[in-house]
């Protein structure tokens, strides 16, 4: 849904829900980029007569007007188009549709290296070898961007044989974590369990040995974020009735020495369901219940197999988790399909010395022109954060002012499809994101500094 076109019933229906959000949140926030998110309810209450979809000045950027034939983006901003599914990769093979998860990683000498996944479901045959699966044909593919030039050097398959792999995440140690969303088997035509997290090196220069990372679990995986410090990665589940997980690994850095999956469960609320009825700024205490057995042998028939033994502990229910992230402490999590209107909830989950945590609703949209199904995030190198829609509709980049206030960075004009993969270059200048149907990738670059991303 564009800006604008609210009516006055609609206005004030919003504003009545972003008081109530904003209420709670001013109590006990840490300046810091994800705390921005906290104080967005605050923010947009203060406006009574602007419209709630933007910050003055467009967070600084101005108003988005088009940059070409598949984004609108602020004056002085310019993208460039590349590595769309279909165009040939190194050795002719075609890449693969389905855009979706991906970091970038420094290449040296200008150069960025995109991993890149792709959602694909059907079964057929494996695009690279060695394959994990020969009938499965989704896995990720490696770009070499050159920042300097602003074109595409090269690219090619990177892991194969792996079934709809939609999000993941970086490691600090340099790899890539891509998860498949769907524990599908020999059931439906695969020769082999999926449901797993595979590790891709983002130095490797082809396709890797896929090695499915077993005591992750096997379940509807969607997104990773890891602890640089500890080594503990955080898990979402993009269900209906899911569970935010942590993988506690044995030798940080290695994950395929094995480790233990747990669920995070709420202080003195087992089986606490967040999609509903949640005031945002109340801080949950939290603690982690143990998977007894994370790749069950019924995940194929059951694909909540994992999470009914962490909800019989106890522990917590979202609504579709998504996208996450790990930033200055605190892991920042969407729940595409939360909240009471059903548009998206932002959480943050705040790790304590102890081991347990502190979990707190940090903003939930009231309709769909505040935020429509929040699903990958980023931040940036200056702070910035930076998240994706998934909604049915010409989907947008929502991006928050320093004052926490939301505004549009970006539109997709050309299609319905949504955008994913959203994530900086380590330079900070070059904003790389992917649109998922037509499957294509997107550098955008331009005056940063105007404005507060």
């Amino acid at each position: 849904m564009k800006a604008g076109g609210q009516s006055a019933a609609e206005r004030r229906v919003g504003r009545r829900a972003l008081l109530r959000a904003g209420a709670g949140l001013g109590i006990g926030l840490v300046a810091g980029p994800l705390e921005l998110l906290g104080r967005v309810g605050a923010a947009w209450a203060d406006k009574a007569g602007a419209s709630p979809l933007w910050s003055p000045a467009n967070g600084g950027y101005g108003p988005l007007s088009a940059a070409g034939p598949v984004l609108d983006l602020p004056e002085g901003f310019r993208y460039v188009r590349f590595g769309d599914e279909g165009s040939p990769m190194a050795g002719g093979r075609p890449t693969p549709p389905a855009h979706d998860g991906m970091a970038a990683f420094p290449g040296g000498s200008g150069t960025v290296r995109l991993v890149r996944n792709h959602e694909v479901t059907e079964t057929g045959t494996a695009f690279a070898t060695p394959a994990y699966d020969p009938a499965a044909t989704g896995g990720t593919t490696t770009l070499v961007f050159d920042t300097r030039a602003g074109r595409l050097l090269s690219s090619f398959p990177s892991l194969a044989g792996t079934h709809r792999n939609c999000a993941g995440g970086r490691t600090p140690w340099g790899s890539w974590l891509s998860c498949e969303e769907g524990t599908v088997g020999p059931q439906s035509r695969f020769e082999r369990l999926h449901g797993y997290v595979f590790e891709v090196p983002a130095q490797a220069n082809g396709p890797v040995s896929p090695v499915p990372l077993r005591a992750m679990g096997r379940f509807v995986h969607e997104a990773v974020a890891v602890d640089p410090d500890s080594g503990i990665v955080y898990l979402t589940e993009d269900r209906l009735t899911g569970g935010f997980y942590r993988f506690v690994p044995r030798a940080p850095g290695r994950l395929q020495a094995g480790g233990r999956l747990q669920m995070l469960a709420v202080d003195r609320h087992p089986h606490y369901d967040t999609r509903t009825g949640q005031a945002p700024g109340v801080t949950l205490g939290a603690a982690w219940v143990d998977i007894a057995d994370p790749d069950p042998p019924d995940a194929g028939a059951n694909p909540l197999a994992v999470f009914q033994q962490g909800l019989g502990l106890g522990g917590a229910i979202f609504g579709r988790l998504e996208g996450c992230c790990f930033d200055r402490g605190r892991v920042l999590l969407n729940a595409t399909a939360g909240g009471d209107a059903g548009c998206g909830q932002v959480w943050e989950y705040r790790p304590q010395p102890d081991g347990r945590g502190l979990l707190r609703l940090v903003f939930e949209s009231p309709a769909p022109q505040f935020l429509r199904q929040p699903d990958n995030v980023t931040v940036s190198p200056r702070g910035g954060v930076l998240v994706c829609e998934d909604h049915e509709g010409y989907d947008r980049l929502i991006g928050l002012d320093p004052e926490g206030r939301p505004f549009e960075f970006a539109r997709n004009r050309l299609s319905p499809g949504e955008f994913a993969g959203v994530t900086f270059g380590p330079a900070g200048n070059w904003l790389f994101v992917n649109i998922q149907r037509p499957g294509m990738t997107l550098a955008i670059t331009g005056p940063w500094q105007r404005g507060c991303l």
